[in-house]
């Protein structure tokens, strides 16, 4: 399943959701060459949060057939920040910009754009933060956008559980299109994520980074309650459980009467 759109409509210009984007993609291009080697891996071990390094935990002897770039202890603990911009592939960073376009609108709505923005880095660093912690020892590289959008979707679903999400489905043969509840939708999400997580443990090879998500989206849930604006939320329509019926009644009229 994959989000189309949300029946939720934008209150205010987005500034901070599209500056964010927009650094994600300076950063692919600049520093990581539009995913080509050698910018990509070189990018990916200068930028990329790598849990042994930073801890000075790793024994070489033993996991050197793992290394993909050089480990040497040094305690960089600017890469918990940097590694936030950089991302793997093509499909990573589009995933990633995909997914923070569809959420990270109503989610600066209804913080305001600096709550919003320092809110975003938090949910990062708590996703970061989460990931050492399940392996502290890991020398692979950790990249991606993931963790901190994981929170402005634990954010988004506490603000709008009951808000229409547009998915695309495919299975197989058959593809279609489906609208859901964002609490749905966002909670299977953080199943799948939940599984993966305890299914890795163990794992020393590199991979989905499932803790760092379970650790942005929770990081979210949590902090929208202390980052939230009520003024700026009571303006929406579809905030909390207020909503009686379907969002697309009333779409249209919406968009139409804020132009």
């Amino acid at each position: 399943m994959f989000p189309i759109r949300d029946e939720n409509p934008q209150l205010m210009v987005p500034y901070v959701t599209y500056a964010l984007i927009g650094i994600n993609v300076l950063c692919w291009v600049f520093l990581q060459g539009f995913g080509s080697d050698p910018e990509l891996m070189r990018s990916i071990c200068q930028f990329g949060l790598i849990p042994a390094d930073v801890f000075g935990s790793i024994d070489l002897a033993e996991t050197r057939q793992q290394l993909v770039c050089p480990v040497g202890g040094q305690g960089r603990w600017a890469t918990v920040l940097s590694s936030m911009f950089m991302h793997g592939g093509w499909m990573h960073i589009i995933g990633n910009m995909w997914f923070l376009w569809i959420f990270g609108d109503n989610v600066e709505d209804a913080m305001g754009r600096v709550r919003f923005a320092i809110f975003y880095l938090l949910c990062g660093l708590a996703a970061a933060g989460a990931q050492m912690l399940a392996n502290p020892s890991s020398p692979v590289p950790m990249v991606g956008a993931s963790g901190a959008i994981g929170g402005v979707m634990g954010a988004y679903v506490i603000l709008y559980p009951r808000v229409h999400v547009h998915l695309f489905v495919f299975l197989g043969f058959y593809a279609s299109t489906v609208a859901v509840p964002a609490m749905l939708m966002l909670g299977y999400w953080m199943a799948v994520q939940v599984f993966g997580g305890f299914s890795s443990i163990g794992a020393t090879g590199g991979g989905v980074a499932f803790w760092a998500h379970i650790g942005g989206f929770a990081a979210g849930a949590i902090l929208v309650w202390l980052f939230k604006n009520d003024r700026l939320l009571d303006a929406h329509p579809y905030h909390g459980w207020r909503q009686k019926r379907h969002s697309s009644r009333a779409w249209h009229r919406i968009d139409n009467r804020r132009r």
